[in-house]
């Protein structure tokens, strides 16, 4: 049996399973706490945010068209970067999915109890591994196949969204008219009623929002032409995420008052749902917010085993058993070894209950902005070598913007999430030169 992984992926595939990772809970659930932070101006922070992702996405396709053979994150970047920061950015984006499965998985078992309040919560969760590990271990094309209808869900509730809050903003515009309908925007303190503090703030929920995109270069060995593929769902996705988050945003605020947003303790899309008279609207969109977890935690397991397997499967030793494949040629053990994760998730919230997962999401945001750093340094380095003056003059710029809002995230996140984070970063550093050094001394 041939020993690396299959082709199965096509374009479609890589498309909705960005699109799938950039639109989860962040916008469900989580875009209530953005506009609670910045007020009508979140647009601006997602508009913001949605260029920056963009360039990071575009170079992310340069890079892939600019290297051969490549094996996830640290194949790309590492002919513009090195051994040693390849060897970084595939722990900190294992590390990434690692946190980020276990919040989530938590998160969604929360609101499965919203319909079942007397089920334990590790029973939802055991129930989320199991699932998650069958479609994993199954074959790449089995996830793909999931990941496009879920990510199709989730989408088809946003357009209906879109559709019913189109006819809401035109029902106001014909009673009061167009000026004193869009008004209402800019009431209640303004559109910027946290000053400037608070549109920096929100960049740090928007970023997290849009994390997930950047898993398309996990594809890259399992896709078929990647080469042709990839650029191509680079540049058909980008235009629908931000357009999936700033239309829904900019309808929200025209239909109610921002503050009216922040202050509910239910999902804005619900009071869409509601004021359309639709039945059983809560129930929809918290089933809808379970789907997106799900999601979010099925591609989480296919990017932290995969780039498990890229990390051991050369090493020597005990590690690179964790890389064996299947009959499916999926590497079987790795998947189980990351869906292991859930397990250890449900045991540590017994025992230090919401404070542990307060500080594993705290430090997401420094992760997801990390990588795109890294990515984006490595697209400047290959526009300096071989790209035109706009490659390298966005490239740039984009560093610049990352940096800025990286310095937010220092002065605004709790000490003990960046020390938490901090310690990561240092195992991860620290554990390339242990292995450099075990190197030399076997050949000693």
């Amino acid at each position: 049996m041939e020993n690396k992984l299959q082709k199965q992926m096509t374009s479609r595939h890589i498309m909705m399973l960005a699109l799938g990772g950039a639109i989860g809970a962040g916008l469900f659930k989580g875009s209530g706490e953005a506009i609670g932070i910045a007020g009508p101006s979140v647009i601006l922070a997602f508009l913001l945010g949605g260029l920056v992702l963009f360039i990071v996405m575009n170079g992310l396709g340069r890079l892939v068209l600019n290297s051969d053979n490549v094996q996830g994150l640290s194949g790309i970047i590492k002919p513009f970067l090195g051994e040693r920061t390849a060897d970084f950015i595939d722990w900190l984006y294992w590390s990434l999915w690692m946190v980020n499965i276990i919040a989530e998985a938590v998160a969604a078992a929360s609101f499965m109890q919203l319909w079942f309040p007397h089920v334990p919560s590790w029973i939802f969760v055991l129930l989320l591994a199991i699932m998650t590990t069958a479609i994993n271990l199954y074959s790449v094309r089995l996830f793909a196949e999931t990941e496009y209808w879920l990510a199709f869900i989730k989408i088809a509730v946003i357009i209906i969204l879109i559709a019913f809050g189109t006819y809401l903003v035109g029902r106001e515009i014909f009673n009061i008219g167009f000026l004193d309908t869009i008004s209402r925007m800019n009431s209640h303190g303004g559109f910027t009623p946290h000053g400037l503090k608070g549109l920096v703030n929100s960049l740090l929920v928007v970023i997290y929002s849009y994390g997930g995109s950047e898993l398309i270069a996990i594809t890259v060995s399992e896709t078929e032409d990647p080469k042709t593929a990839i650029p191509k769902a680079i540049k058909g996705v980008m235009g629908r995420i931000i357009s999936f988050y700033i239309v829904p945003m900019i309808l929200l605020l025209i239909i109610y008052r921002w503050d009216t947003l922040a202050a509910t303790s239910v999902s804005p899309f619900v009071m869409v749902f509601q004021k359309m008279h639709i039945p059983f609207a809560t129930d929809i969109v918290n089933f809808v917010i379970v789907l997106a977890l799900f999601s979010s935690i099925n591609s989480g397991v296919y990017a932290s085993s995969r780039t498990l397997y890229f990390r051991v499967k050369d090493n020597p030793g005990f590690t690179s058993k964790l890389a064996v494949l299947n009959k499916h040629q999926v590497p079987q053990r790795a998947v189980l070894f990351c869906t292991g994760t859930l397990y250890l998730g449900v045991i540590l919230s017994y025992f230090l209950g919401n404070k542990l997962f307060n500080y594993l999401v705290g430090s997401l945001s420094y992760s997801v902005l990390l990588t795109w750093l890294l990515i984006s340094v490595a697209a400047f380095v290959l526009a300096l070598k071989k790209g035109t003056n706009s490659e390298r003059l966005f490239s740039g710029l984009v560093i610049l913007v990352l940096g800025l809002i990286f310095i937010g995230i220092l002065i605004n996140n709790p000490i003990g999430v960046t020390i938490f984070t901090a310690c990561i970063y240092l195992i991860i550093f620290f554990s390339y030169r242990k292995k450099q050094t075990d190197v030399i001394s076997e050949q000693v």
